[in-house]
């Protein structure tokens, strides 16, 4: 049995206690302690149950049994001054009073050995999103919490990069005591989202965990609290929490699969989260890996619009970083991918944020690129991507407030996102243009210790120059020097679109970075 509770997954056949994706140590005496608590947990269990349970009825001081209990509360987060999990009730026991959500996992087959009938993954990350579980005893939450699960699925129906198992077919395991391996069999999916519901005073509160379907092991675990205002604002409030949690950490999940697959059983997915995670650091090798496994991808799926668009992307940065050998070249065959990628898929929110991102820095054809941004979000208002192309497109419109705006809506909804260096970065542009230089700085910092690359120093330089902060604008414009030593600003200037960040140029050059 699996008991489920907040972000802890208590699994009593593995004798195994999971706070999210990490196994929490227990000893033997305090796991039994937690299981006889949760198992009892409709009645007040007295200090002889424990005894007589945990103990084999041996005599056991009081302060022997509290020792027990502050450490298992210690286990959950939970404690004594707080029970808010484990509650002592003076003279009458002790009670486990947190919602709890049961499943029965039993061991499934192999995935490789599944049974006649079972469905095939698709080729690309699959989930099921299970009705969740009202633990309020209020039947009128029934019906938000089936609305509040119709809505994730909408949203994640909204990203092509998922499979996404419609609402009919979940909603069949309603009231239902589920294996989640079976249910991933079932429905051919590898990824389950299940979860619970609970009102209590004017607050709802509700838990979800992401678990793989064909391992059993949890993947994410959360819970988000509100108030019970409006219970249609909620419902969108927890949806983008739960989506903006579970999309980056679905595909950082399957690019780590797909790196440990054999080459053999490449497929264009699979090389298009290679490309992916060698893009991400933005070296001059990784680019190039990049451009190379998207083209393979390409070659096995001419119609793959989005793996495209980050081939014309990676273009894009050979000729924006100076990697180019050939800076017409690589110009050319970004306009060129960008275009082809719109052309195959021209209603991918993510290929068309790419895509404008590369005209506006190839292009600059601003009028377009916001057209098509607009889109992008329109499309899919929960996609990262697609708001961090917004921001770049609007940075070099020279609508600085705007592409801010964009940029912390891209990082609110990815907080953990391996490209996160890419709005903070778009950030510090913008703060600066905005003459907000010292918020620039931390924007750049925090640029930075994700990922230490040109584009963060110049930042960083500009923001200190018009400071006044002379000795710290040199240091960082040595910095850009030791990466880039060819640097100057007028073949910096020449590479994109960026020439119309004014107050960002003045700022290199008051860094004394050569012109």
């Amino acid at each position: 049995m699996r008991y489920l509770f907040e972000e802890y997954a208590f699994d009593t056949e593995r004798r195994e206690l999971h706070r999210g994706a990490d196994v929490v140590s227990v000893a033997p005496q305090v796991f039994d302690l937690l299981e006889y608590l949760i198992r009892n947990r409709e009645r007040v269990v007295t200090k002889d149950d424990l005894i007589d349970a945990i103990w084999n009825g041996r005599s056991v001081s009081d302060a022997a049994l509290t020792t027990r209990l502050n450490v298992a509360r210690s286990a959950i987060g939970d404690s004594g001054e707080e029970q808010r999990l484990i509650k002592t009730l003076p003279r009458k026991g002790f009670r486990f009073i947190g919602p709890v959500h049961e499943t029965r996992e039993v061991a499934g087959p192999d995935p490789g050995d599944a049974p006649e009938g079972a469905l095939a993954l698709p080729d690309k990350p699959s989930i099921a999103v299970l009705p969740f579980d009202n633990m309020s005893g209020d039947p009128e939450q029934e019906y938000f919490a089936d609305g509040m699960v119709e809505e994730i699925i909408t949203a994640l129906s909204r990203f092509k990069s998922l499979f996404v198992i419609a609402r009919n077919s979940s909603f069949t395991f309603k009231g239902r005591a589920v294996d989640i391996k079976e249910v991933g069999r079932r429905l051919g999916v590898r990824y389950v989202l299940e979860g619970a519901v609970r009102k209590a005073s004017g607050k709802v509160r509700i838990t979800g965990q992401l678990v793989d379907a064909v391992t059993g092991a949890h993947i994410w675990v959360d819970r988000f609290e509100r108030d019970l205002t409006d219970i249609f604002v909620l419902q969108d409030e927890v949806t983008v929490a739960v989506v903006s949690a579970i999309h980056p950490k679905l595909l950082q999940t399957e690019i780590a699969e797909a790196a440990r697959r054999r080459p053999k059983n490449l497929t264009a997915y699979d090389l298009y989260l290679r490309a992916a995670q060698h893009y991400y650091p933005m070296t001059r090798e990784g680019v190039a890996e990049a451009i190379r496994l998207a083209r393979r991808a390409l070659e096995l799926d001419p119609r793959f619009g989005v793996v495209a668009a980050l081939a014309g992307l990676c273009h894009m940065n050979n000729v924006f970083f100076g990697y180019a050998d050939d800076p017409h070249f690589e110009r050319e065959e970004a306009i060129r991918l960008s275009r082809y990628a719109l052309s195959v898929d021209d209603d991918d929110p993510d290929a068309l944020a790419m895509a404008a991102a590369t005209s506006a820095f190839m292009v600059s054809d601003s009028e377009r690129e916001i057209e098509m941004v607009e889109r992008a979000v329109n499309l899919n208002p929960n996609s990262h991507h697609a708001w961090n192309g917004r921001g770049w497109v609007y940075i070099i419109a020279v609508q600085p407030e705007e592409a801010l705006r964009s940029f912390e809506r891209a990082i609110r909804l990815s907080p953990v996102d391996p490209l996160l260096y890419r709005p903070f970065t778009g950030m510090g542009v913008a703060l600066i243009e905005l003459r907000r230089c010292d918020e620039a700085i931390v924007a750049g910092k925090k640029a930075l210790r994700q990922n230490p690359y040109s584009s963060a120093y110049r930042c960083l330089a500009a923001a200190f120059a018009h400071l006044g902060r002379d000795a710290e604008a040199r240091e960082w414009a040595a910095h850009v020097l030791k990466v880039d030593p060819a640097f100057t600003i007028s073949a910096w200037i020449a590479r994109g679109g960026q020439s119309r960040w004014k107050l960002y140029t003045e700022g290199l050059r008051k860094a004394g970075l050569p012109e």
